[in-house]
């Protein structure tokens, strides 16, 4: 996540954060004992918290007001209604990258600082457990999200059944490696799948236990591949993860499935499905060097037979690693 303080009254707080696919382990991170693999992607949400009175912007919908009232039970001396907010977003909309969760931190980080004391800064370990509340109350779900999109890199997160989970490792994707997203156009509803897998769990479904296995070992295998920087070994253990969602929970579609064909034929590219819900954006991994070959078949493979999906080449991001010392996110001392 990136900042810029203002030098003047006159000058708008922004709030850059990363989106996030998830290379393994959908779930995982709420449903507990079992291991995820997210990335943090260089498709930023940015809030601009503007002086003046202009308009809050249509995109941010409710979230300027509710994040506000959140907050100002918090912090001491908020004004009774947010300031005004500018909204850009580089990440496909209800697509599993997180861009919801990246708003909601965004709101936080630029609220936080414009409502904190002259010379005062909110530690990003609050922003993220504020986050993580404030959307947990609303969707049940879990906080990989908001890990993922504060800490940046790669990460392997250790799930938990209440709270944030943890981290348990944290690496910088290969400079030399390059994220290809392919949005299929189809918008996921996550609010409807987090309560059929709640329910599943309340009652012991045995393919929620057979997935959570198979998942939790293809997120091992995907550590091991970044690990050692072999992108055709994670490349199939994203493929694994993928095949675990799709025949034990029925995460895929019929046309995530052919674009997932398509892409296999047209470029040799793996993807999978970037998180749960039934629709959304699909991601690959190759180098980087191939990349504009691999962006510009995929999409020429696309056109016309698919004309709501698109191509969306990215590099992962840093997130705030930057932070200062004793102000890390969820990093595991173990």
């Amino acid at each position: 996540m990136s900042e810029e303080r203002r030098t003047s009254e006159e000058d708008p707080i922004r709030a850059a954060v990363p989106c996030r696919a998830c290379l393994s382990g959908e779930d995982l991170d709420w449903l507990g004992a079992g291991r995820s693999v997210s990335l943090a992607l260089d498709l930023p949400t940015t809030v601009e918290v503007l002086p003046g009175t202009a308009a809050v912007a249509e995109t941010a919908g409710d979230w300027p007001a509710e994040v506000w009232t959140f907050l100002r039970a918090r912090l001491p001396g908020l004004a009774p209604a947010p300031p005004p907010v500018r909204v850009r977003s580089e990440a496909p909309p209800a697509s599993g990258l997180s861009s919801s969760t990246a708003l909601i931190v965004a709101l936080f980080r630029a609220f936080a600082e414009a409502g904190a004391p002259a010379g005062e800064r909110v530690p990003e370990r609050s922003i993220v457990q504020w986050a993580y509340e404030f959307e947990f109350a609303r969707f049940n779900g879990g906080g990989m999200d908001h890990l993922a999109v504060a800490e940046g890199g790669a990460l392997l997160i250790d799930g938990r059944e209440h709270g944030l989970p943890v981290v348990r490792e944290r690496l910088e994707f290969p400079d030399d490696w390059r994220v290809v997203v392919v949005d299929s156009g189809t918008r996921k509803n996550t609010g409807d799948h987090i309560r059929t897998v709640r329910a599943q769990l309340a009652a012991g479904d045995p393919a929620l236990a057979a997935y959570r296995s198979e998942a939790d070992r293809a997120s091992a295998a995907a550590w091991t591949a970044l690990r050692g920087r072999d992108h055709e070994a994670l490349g199939e253990a994203m493929a694994r993860a993928h095949a675990a969602m799709r025949d034990h929970q029925g995460m895929s579609t019929p046309l995530l499935e052919e674009l997932r064909t398509v892409a296999l034929r047209a470029v040799g590219l793996p993807l999978k499905l970037s998180g749960a819900g039934g629709g959304g954006s699909l991601v690959g991994v190759c180098r980087a060097g191939d990349a504009p070959a691999v962006v510009a078949g995929l999409a020429g493979a696309l056109r016309g037979r698919y004309p709501g999906a698109r191509v969306i080449p990215a590099r992962a991001a840093a997130g705030s690693r930057g932070a200062r010392a004793g102000d890390r996110v969820g990093v595991s001392a173990v």
